[in-house]
C-alpha cells in the first residue's frame, strides 16, 4: 500500500502527520511511505531524515494523490478553505484519508468529502476506550495546549507566578483558576503549579475532583446538581441554562480573586459553554489574564475572540485556537505516534483491513463509497 504524508496547508499549521521515527514500523507492515518535500521542516524534521528511515521524498504535491492512503494533520473539514481548494479536487474513489476533519463541528464538509468517493477516518472520533488510548490525538494535543496556555498567561501577566522572598521584599504567588479538568485543564494545573502558582480548578464532572487535588490544586465546590454531566466517553455534556446561570455566578466570584483564568471547557461538536461573562471579567483586577482554549467553539469567556488578543476592563483575553502548532516538534511526535498506532491496527500485510466489528475503525470511519456512513455526522447534516 502506498502511503503519502502531505505538507499541511492550513495557515500557521507547523505540525506534520508522520515523523521519521515512525516510518520503519509502517514499512515493516507492508506500507510504502512517500513524503511531500518540506512536510516536516517547520516541525524540525528534515527531508533527509525521512529518506534515511526508508521514505521517498516527493516534490510534486499533486503526484502524491496517486497514493492509496493520505496522512494529514488537518484534512478537509479541519482545513475548510485550503483543504477544499487543494485536496478535494484530487481525491478519488477507493482512496483513504486519515486526519483531523472536525466532522461534528463541520458535517457539511464531510458530505462534500463523501462526494469524492474517498473514505475518511476522522481522528477526533477515536473512542475513549482502553485499547485506543495510544491513538487518542485529542488527548495528546490537549496536553501541549494546556502547557502552552500557561506559558502564554505567564508572559502576559504583569506579575511572576512563584512566591519569592527577597531582600527587596516578598512577592506573592500568582493565583490561577482553571476552568475544565480534562486533559488540557489538568496539564494547565500541573504547569501552573510547577511555575509556583496557587491553583484552583473547577469541572462540572464531580469525578474530576480527585485528579485536580492529586496535582496540588484546590477543587472549587459549586452547590449544583451535576447528574448527567458526563457522557459514556468521559466528555462533559451540555446542561440546561439555569444550571449555567448559577454556575457563572460562582465562576465570577472565584475569577475575581485570581490573576489568571485558563478556560478549557468544551463539549464535542457543540458550542463551548459560557462560563465567564463580561461582567465577571469587569470584576477581575486590572492586569489579569484570561487564556480561553475553547475559543474555536465560541469560547468559555463572553469577550473572547478567536485568535485575537482583547483587552477589556484592564484584563487581557487571549483566544488561541491552535496552540499545539506552537510546539510542533513534540506535538508532531505525539500525533505521529497516535496515527501510527491507528494505522497499524488496520494495516495487515500491506493492505487495509476495514473491519467494522472493531469499534475503533467503526467509530472513526466518516465516509465510504460516496456516502457519509457515520450516524452522528449524518444526523448533523453530513
Amino acid at each position: 500500500m502506498r502511503i503519502a504524508v502531505l505538507k499541511e496547508t492550513f495557515p500557521g499549521e507547523r505540525r506534520v502527520a508522520l515523523v521519521p521515527a515512525n516510518v520503519p514500523g509502517i514499512v515493516k507492515a507492508g506500507g510504502e511511505v512517500f513524503v511531500e518535500a518540506g512536510a516536516g521542516e517547520a516541525a524540525g524534521f528534515l527531508d533527509a531524515a525521512y529518506a534515511e528511515k526508508g521514505a521517498e521524498v516527493v516534490g510534486d504535491r499533486v503526484a502524491l494523490f496517486d497514493a492509496d492512503l493520505l496522512l494529514q494533520v488537518r484534512s478537509v473539514g479541519a482545513n475548510p478553505v485550503l483543504g477544499a481548494e487543494c485536496d478535494l479536487p484530487h481525491l478519488r474513489a477507493g482512496q483513504f484519508v486519515i486526519g483531523m476533519a472536525d466532522p461534528l463541528g463541520n458535517p457539511t464538509a464531510a458530505r462534500r468529502f463523501a462526494e469524492t468517493g474517498a473514505a475518511l477516518f476522522a481522528l477526533e472520533l477515536i473512542p475513549r476506550i482502553t485499547r485506543a488510548q495510544s491513538m487518542d490525538i485529542l488527548s495528546s494535543q490537549a496536553t501541549i495546549a494546556g502547557y502552552r496556555a500557561v506559558l502564554r498567561a505567564a508572559i502576559e501577566l504583569p506579575k511572576i507566578f512563584p512566591l519569592m522572598m527577597t531582600a527587596a521584599g516578598t512577592l506573592s504567588a500568582a493565583r490561577v483558576f482553571v476552568l475544565g479538568a480534562g486533559v488540557a485543564g489538568l496539564q494547565a494545573i500541573a504547569s501552573s503549579r510547577k511555575l509556583g502558582g496557587i491553583v484552583s480548578a473547577y469541572d462540572v464532572r464531580p469525578a474530576c475532583r480527585e485528579q485536580v487535588e492529586s496535582l496540588g490544586a484546590k477543587f472549587v465546590e459549586v452547590p449544583l446538581e451535576a447528574k448527567g454531566a458526563e457522557d459514556k466517553g468521559g466528555y462533559a455534556t451540555a446542561m440546561d441554562e439555569e444550571f449555567y446561570r448559577r454556575q457563572r455566578a460562582v465562576m465570577a466570584e472565584v475569577a475575581r480573586q485570581c490573576d489568571v483564568v485558563i478556560a478549557t471547557a468544551a463539549i464535542p461538536g457543540k458550542r463551548s459553554p459560557l462560563l465567564l461573562t463580561a461582567e465577571a471579567v469587569a470584576g477581575m483586577a486590572p492586569g489579569s489574564v484570561v487564556v480561553d482554549l475553547a475559543a474555536e467553539r465560541g469560547g468559555n469567556c463572553e469577550l473572547t475572540k478567536a485568535d485575537e488578543r482583547v483587552v477589556a476592563h484592564g484584563v487581557t483575553i487571549l483566544g488561541p485556537t491552535n496552540l499545539p502548532a506552537e510546539a510542533p516538534f513534540h506535538a508532531s511526535q505525539m500525533f505521529s505516534n497516535n496515527v501510527t498506532k491507528f494505522l497499524l491496527n488496520m494495516l495487515k500485510k500491506g493492505q487495509l483491513d476495514i473491519n467494522l466489528n472493531d469499534e475503533i475503525i467503526r467509530e472513526t470511519l466518516v465516509t465510504r463509497g460516496g456516502e457519509v456512513v457515520h450516524e452522528r455526522v449524518r444526523a448533523l447534516g453530513g
